[in-house]
């Protein structure tokens, strides 16, 4: 994947002029410091906390995926099969046009139920690996298949082919939103939200609650993601003596909303969201995996370094970093936990410290950390700053396609 045509300064330079706005009125509006604005519109600082980024969004009228330069589009891999993953097939696979003019969508004999629910699990393993280009090539299928079935069957089997379509949907929301298709991502949610109305899974509306959370946390709509996260989250409030996957499903959502407000600065409700999860984590007594997100004692305490991280304790973060068990979490949680590390380090000064946390979430997740774009502009950043070459740096931005 090559690099992007501009940087993060040449973007928020090319929208700030467009919007007539002085780099005064930008960091007034974006409440940052003028030095802040100045030092990435100059080059001087390719990375910035993402509240910052979410703010400068915000005060520009624009997503954050388009100032930080998401990724666009599928990688093609070496030895990628015949099944090239493509956005346009995702799109038409979430917005078929027989919606708008009507005919025959299903065409194919409708999978069995059985074979459904297998392609979903593989799916799921794959995302948690963050092999986005599989997804990307077996997703399509998967969604016009569960589809498929919705329509032909009755009874309980069509009800668990339309559990099988929300979850499908929920992945194509979450992938077309690491690619900066938000809306694309939206549309793929309220189809979720359809198919969720005609399943046999009550805990399918939490899930859906929460990947919505997430998906207006990546569009910058920071208010909306915490309010839904929240909203859902009274709604099924456990007693500390529930089964652990209520008390999961809860904590789940404590975390998204903790992820929103820690976004917009709001520390204490943070703290607030954050103690309550480690409680249910810890009525729980073990970490679990519900719906292919995990949630437990050792999640808790990743997300609290994250937290720590957005809130500039970088110091604070490092200390917290001494988890226990973090192997048993999926690789791009364990690539995330690296990188959260790496911005810790690199806040501090540690450069080298920084490349080896970086070196660590690339061996987690490979694929993953390509397409992430926090990773991408720190690399840039430790490889400009870099007193002389540095063989494990240099290679790093090279398999990230950064060396131009």
């Amino acid at each position: 994947m090559s690099s992007t045509s501009s940087s993060l300064g040449d973007r928020l330079a090319e929208l700030r002029l467009r919007r007539n706005m002085t780099q005064e009125q930008l960091a007034e509006r974006s409440n940052l410091s003028i030095d802040v604005v100045r030092k990435l519109e100059q080059g001087r600082r390719k990375t910035a906390r993402l509240s910052s980024i979410n703010a400068l969004a915000h005060a520009l009228d624009t997503e954050p995926s388009y100032l930080v330069g998401q990724p666009t589009t599928f990688e093609l891999r070496t030895g990628e099969d015949s099944r090239m993953p493509s956005v346009l097939a995702l799109r038409q696979a979430v917005s078929p046009v027989a919606d708008l003019l009507g005919g025959d969508t299903d065409a194919e004999d409708p999978p069995s139920i059985a074979d459904l629910r297998s392609a979903l699990a593989s799916t799921e393993v794959i995302r948690r690996d963050g092999r986005m280009s599989e997804i990307g090539s077996l997703l399509p299928q998967l969604i016009r298949d569960a589809r498929t079935a919705a329509h032909a069957y009755t009874g309980a089997d069509r009800a668990a082919a339309n559990s099988v379509l929300a979850v499908a949907y929920q992945v194509a929301a979450t992938t077309l939103t690491a690619l900066g298709k938000e809306d694309a991502a939206f549309t793929a949610m309220e189809r979720s939200f359809a198919a969720i109305q005609q399943c046999d899974d009550p805990n399918l509306e939490t899930l859906t609650a929460s990947t919505l959370s997430w998906v207006f946390t990546k569009q910058g709509r920071l208010a909306d993601a915490e309010r839904v996260a929240l909203a859902r989250a009274e709604q099924i409030e456990p007693s500390f003596r529930s089964a652990p996957e209520d008390l999961a499903l809860w904590g789940i959502l404590l975390l998204r909303a903790a992820t929103a407000a820690v976004r917009q600065e709001k520390h204490d409700a943070v703290t607030s969201f954050l103690r309550m999860a480690k409680g249910a984590a810890a009525s729980m007594g073990e970490d679990r995996l519900v719906y292919a997100t995990p949630f437990g004692p050792t999640n808790t305490a990743v997300a609290n370094v994250n937290f720590l991280v957005e809130m500039d304790r970088s110091e604070e973060a490092i200390l917290s970093s001494r988890i226990p068990n973090l192997g048993s979490l999926p690789p791009t949680w364990r690539a995330r936990f690296s990188v959260d590390r790496a911005l810790a380090y690199d806040d501090l000064g540690r450069d080298k410290a920084a490349t080896n946390a970086l070196l660590k979430a690339e061996k987690d997740a490979p694929e993953w950390i390509r397409y992430h774009s926090t990773s991408r502009r720190l690399v840039e950043d430790l490889r400009e700053r870099a007193p002389r070459r540095d063989a494990a740096l240099l290679g790093l931005a090279d398999r990230l396609g950064l060396i131009g």
